[in-house]
């Protein structure tokens, strides 16, 4: 795998951690400063932004698993036209 492409997907698994513990955050703390539907409301934006950045790595590494083995198929297939004789 390409090493921009390990760096990418770090990156997103990075992001998703923060905002996880941000909205876990958000829900634990945040009450007593804020008002409880506007804490429902960010922590529930926070919590699909980490989902969101689990799920697109794994998009990714896909994408890549198919293109390698679509030009994997292209290397072992024949390239001039079959003939029968």
């Amino acid at each position: 795998m390409d090493e921009k492409l390990k760096k990418r997907i770090v990156a997103f698994y990075m992001g998703g951690i923060f905002n996880a513990l941000v909205g876990l955050y958000l829900l634990i703390e945040g009450v007593p400063f804020l008002d409880p539907g506007t804490v429902r409301i960010l922590a529930v934006a926070f919590l699909v932004f980490a989902l969101v950045d689990f799920v697109i790595p794994r998009v990714i590494r896909r994408g890549w698993e198919a293109r390698a083995g679509q030009q994997a198929g292209e290397k072992q297939r024949p390239s001039g036209p079959v003939t029968k004789l």
